[in-house]
């Protein structure tokens, strides 16, 4: 068990795994078979990979092998798993409804997976193009080009007026856009590194302010993760009051724990869920009209799944937007700057050939 400073690392499974294994446990439960027994067929199963990773299901299969209790095992092995999703499974053993609470909590890392992914595509496309972009031009800047200018001027024309400013043209341009680039890719790469620090936060936050795009997917991302962290907690049963005050537990940003309390403190005021969920901005106008309807109803849980949907979808449709905006931008750049590097050195040549 890794530890530094004195307290265990960190080292929580991605959303697809987590998802994944609520999936099987929730599966387990409901064909009857005993937690002991489908955990112990998990660790089997990871046993036999050779490899050295730390294997959770094993050290899950140790505990509840002798209290009985998942919840147990995940609490004495939490670096291994998430503050939201050992507290849950404390309420699906205390309230007899761990299969439905696996059951949602496998839809809503599948969520999280997903959001994820596109981010990360979002990120990594541009990013690729760009070392690309940088490696193209830097070979005609330093391999080509020199080579195109020993010629020319061995035919006579690097030494001359025109041939010399638009070789200098070419040449100025080329730099630019590589230093411009690169700087970008640089800073990417940074900001990627400073996500995954304690820096986080505060990075977000830079970002958003920086580009208008980022606030609203961020903005969208935090209501889709509020809607379905709350969506959860009221099908499995729990009070609104309990949920508001577990839901920041499962939150990665300032601004949706800040809304969240907003909502608390609104509520204390004698005030209905639907009004103070509208005053705190969370939601847009329509989506806290589906809310109040569903409130009316009795279907609040199904509305805010809905909600959580209809954001996750925005934020993928957002990203993609983004994406399908740098991709021809770099593109053109890409193009642009390698005609004008070409043109600086075939223009000259052009017109020594047509003096012959």
């Amino acid at each position: 068990m890794a530890i530094i400073g004195g307290k265990k690392k960190k080292r929580i499974m991605s959303s697809e795994e987590l998802s994944s294994f609520c999936d099987q446990i929730a599966l387990m439960l409901s064909s009857g078979m005993t937690l002991r027994d489908g955990i112990e067929m998990l660790a089997e199963d990871e046993m036999k990979e050779k490899s050295q990773k730390v294997h959770p299901y094993t050290n899950l299969y140790k505990v509840v092998d002798e209290t009985g209790s998942l919840y147990v095992a995940m609490k004495e092995n939490e670096e291994d798993w998430p503050s939201y999703m050992i507290e849950m499974v404390d309420i699906g053993e205390q309230t007899g409804r761990l299969e439905d609470i696996m059951h949602s909590l496998s839809t809503y890392y599948q969520r999280e997976g997903r959001i994820r992914s596109a981010a990360v595509s979002a990120i990594t496309y541009p990013l690729v193009l760009g070392v690309m972009l940088v490696v193209i031009i830097g070979i005609l800047l330093w391999r080509v080009l020199p080579v195109f200018r020993r010629v020319l001027e061995s035919l006579g024309v690097g030494a001359s007026g025109s041939g010399s400013v638009l070789m200098s043209i070419g040449t100025w341009a080329g730099w630019a856009v590589l230093v411009f680039i690169g700087l970008v890719v640089v800073c990417a790469i940074v900001v990627m590194i400073l996500l995954k620090t304690k820096a986080r936060g505060k990075t977000l936050k830079f970002l958003k302010n920086l580009f208008p795009p980022v606030r609203k997917l961020t903005e969208k991302l935090s209501a889709s993760r509020v809607a379905g962290i709350l969506g959860l907690m009221m099908s499995s049963g729990f009070p609104m009051e309990n949920a508001l005050e577990m839901a920041p537990a499962a939150l990665s940003d300032e601004e949706s724990v800040e809304k969240v309390r907003f909502i608390r403190e609104e509520m204390k005021k004698d005030e209905t869920f639907t009004d103070a969920v509208s005053k705190s901005g969370l939601f847009a106008d329509f989506h806290n009209r589906m809310l109040k309807v569903g409130a009316a109803s009795g279907h609040e849980p199904q509305v805010m799944d809905k909600i959580a949907e209809i954001y996750e979808e925005q934020v993928e449709d957002g990203l993609d937007h983004l994406i399908s905006i740098v991709e021809p931008t770099l593109v053109a750049l890409l193009s642009i700057v390698i005609g004008a590097i070409l043109l600086s050195v075939m223009l000259p040549m052009a017109g020594v050939l047509s003096s012959m």
